[in-house]
């Protein structure tokens, strides 16, 4: 079932396309990310991109609405350099949101145009990490830290 909302945030799009076009240099950094904080705050990220792999535009996002006290995302949108547009998140960042922010929305882009839907849609029948984790006093009933 695809849980979609009408709403898409153009001005989250548009952050994220200010950064893509402004920050984005050569082949280091290719990607920008924009995210609303649940108090309405935009953080933007650009990716860093290594022949290793490197981090895409949405988890150096995460680090950085962290270093500004942000740790609740409501919504998040990638954008391409060079007018590329919206771009859904990959199969690794999909799986480290819906961990992070299992109720966070993500505008994609669509044949139809752009939409926004729950990340666990673009992500179905997912494990969630946070589900398998105990929590700190469970840890120490058992004996663990």
């Amino acid at each position: 079932m695809t849980t979609r909302t009408d709403h898409v945030d153009h001005e989250l799009i548009r952050a994220a396309a200010h950064v893509a076009g402004t920050r984005c240099r050569g082949d280091n950094h290719t990607m920008a990310a924009a995210a609303r904080a649940g108090d309405g705050r935009i953080v933007t990220a650009v990716n860093a991109y290594h022949f290793t792999g490197g981090p895409c535009a949405e988890l150096v996002l995460i680090g950085t609405a962290a270093t500004q006290g942000v740790y609740d995302l409501d919504t998040i949108v990638a954008v391409g350099d060079r007018d590329r547009g919206v771009v859904p998140p990959c199969g690794r960042c999909r799986q480290v949101l819906v961990d992070y922010f299992p109720a966070l929305k993500v505008v994609v882009g669509t044949s139809t145009g752009l939409r926004t839907v729950s990340i666990t849609d673009l992500l179905p029948g997912s494990y969630i990490w946070a589900d398998h984790q105990l929590d700190t006093e469970e840890s120490a009933s058992l004996g663990t830290s």
